[in-house]
């Protein structure tokens, strides 16, 4: 998966590259021919064949790095979702009793202070923490704490 993509991302780097190289050679050699004639209308041809195509060219070698190292950056990204798709273990099938299990199940709700939230006990977001205590129901009834989306904790069990 990952040579496939940034095999093709490679050469519209390269591309852009040399693109930016022949801008800056012909923009040099248009100055350097400017810069030896003394009327403007002996300037003009060296203008028109390097300085004007090198800039264009300069332009469009950037839009191409930049092209590119977007291109790579999806790619990286790509690669990554693959890989975490791939880490998840094999559970059992959507629609069965145990890939329906709540994540927390406690009836002893929690708040940190200063949060916005309420949870269960067995929440991840507040498991192990010393900080956590005992939810105010004034707050809850009051609509300063909202129920965490992790546990879901209903309504009902405040």
């Amino acid at each position: 998966m990952r040579t496939m993509r940034l095999r093709t991302v490679h050469p519209v780097l390269w591309a852009g590259w040399a693109a930016l190289a022949a801008g800056a050679v012909l923009c040099v050699l248009g100055w350097y021919g400017v810069s030896g004639e003394r009327f403007a209308e002996r300037q003009l041809p060296y203008l028109a064949s390097c300085t004007v195509p090198g800039a264009a060219l300069i332009v469009a070698g950037s839009v191409l790095i930049t092209h590119g190292r977007g291109a790579l950056a999806a790619a990286r990204v790509e690669e990554l979702y693959g890989l975490l798709v791939a880490a998840e273990p094999d559970g059992p099938e959507p629609g069965t009793a145990s890939a329906a299990a709540p994540l927390a199940v406690s009836g002893e709700l929690l708040m940190v202070p200063g949060g916005t939230l309420w949870h269960r006990a067995d929440c991840p977001l507040v498991a192990g923490k010393a900080e956590a205590v005992p939810v105010d129901a004034k707050l809850v009834r009051g609509g300063e704490l909202s129920p965490c989306p992790i546990c879901e904790p209903a309504e009902a069990d405040d």
